[in-house]
């Protein structure tokens, strides 16, 4: 079996070429991708060059842990039937390249395990599950508060305000320094950091990814208040001991979703208490892979850039 996918074969070094996939088994299920999307927080790095080195990373690399699509073949053994829609976070079934996401293409070979049915009705937007799954896992469990104070307000940063507000939680305040970038709040307010006098917040999630910010944000905390680290830093953080020592400030690291949070947030996007409107700013056919990846990763108006292998020739 082969599927076109796209290839990383080294930094900003990308093409959408023939791939060979491993055989499926009864324990496996072949979906037809209809669209992935384009994070531009790790598959930037891994475009850039960026990354720090992971277990399994290694170039040429298929990028991409958001896609939705249509199952085309069931095992036996999977649950599954021909025809269901499902998100899968990508998959490690290439012959010759590394999967370490390995979203971005035609064809998946997945476990069932891996996967989760949605609603056709999603269309595109089934593709932004992992995303919102990561901003529900920054958020929910013990011992974790909503977010008062939301640093970015990209993709990430809109998904953590709306669970917010979802949450029945206090409207919380998103900073930006993008002009462009701040519209589209729906119950909240975006400023620009230097707009905004207050200096006790409880709760401060950073979803920018900047290496520069903790001493900013130490100095916006209440005593004993927390910094919620949920982008995906590349260089060593850094911060004044005293100012944090004065405040007391906690700061928590969230990592990536579990299946708990997938299944929870696709709950909340069928039940309509989570929206997913109005994050995809830009869609490409993937025959146009080339010019949507770099566009994602350079153009500040786009939000997000979603793949369209369905339709594309």
């Amino acid at each position: 079996m082969q599927t076109q996918a796209v290839l990383l074969t080294g930094p900003k070094a990308l093409e959408v070429r023939n791939v060979g996939l491993t055989a499926p088994g009864p324990q496996d299920i072949v979906v037809e991708i209809a669209h992935s999307g384009i994070s531009t927080g790790t598959e930037k790095l891994f475009w850039s060059g960026d990354m720090p080195p992971f277990p399994g990373m290694g170039y040429p690399l298929v990028p991409g842990y958001e896609a939705m699509g249509e199952v085309v073949e069931a095992g036996a053994d999977t649950g599954y039937r021909v025809g269901e829609t499902v998100f899968v976070p990508g998959s490690n079934c290439f012959d010759g390249a590394f999967g370490l996401f390995g979203g971005a293409a035609r064809r998946l070979v997945a476990q069932p395990g891996r996967v989760t049915r949605i609603d056709r009705g999603f269309g595109a937007e089934g593709a932004l599950l992992a995303l919102a799954a990561t901003a529900r896992h920054a958020m929910a469990g013990q011992g974790k508060a909503v977010p008062d104070l939301i640093i970015g307000h990209g993709t990430l940063g809109r998904l953590l305000a709306r669970l917010t507000i979802a949450a029945g939680a206090p409207a919380p305040t998103v900073w930006e320094l993008s002009p462009s970038r701040m519209t589209g709040a729906n119950g909240y307010e975006v400023m620009h950091p230097d707009a905004d006098p207050r200096r006790d917040y409880a709760s401060i999630y950073d979803a920018s990814g900047a290496p520069d910010m903790l001493n900013t944000l130490v100095g916006r905390l209440a005593r004993g208040g927390e910094i919620v680290l949920a982008g995906f830093y590349t260089v060593p953080l850094s911060f004044a001991f005293p100012p944090a020592f004065m405040k007391e400030a906690r700061l928590r690291v969230t990592a990536e979703w579990t299946s708990g949070d997938l299944t929870a947030t696709r709950a909340l996007v069928e039940s309509g208490a989570l929206s997913l409107a109005g994050l995809i700013t830009h869609k490409a056919d993937s025959t146009d892979a080339t010019r949507a990846y770099e566009t994602a990763f350079t153009d500040p108006d786009c939000l997000k850039m979603i793949l369209n292998w369905k339709d594309a020739s």
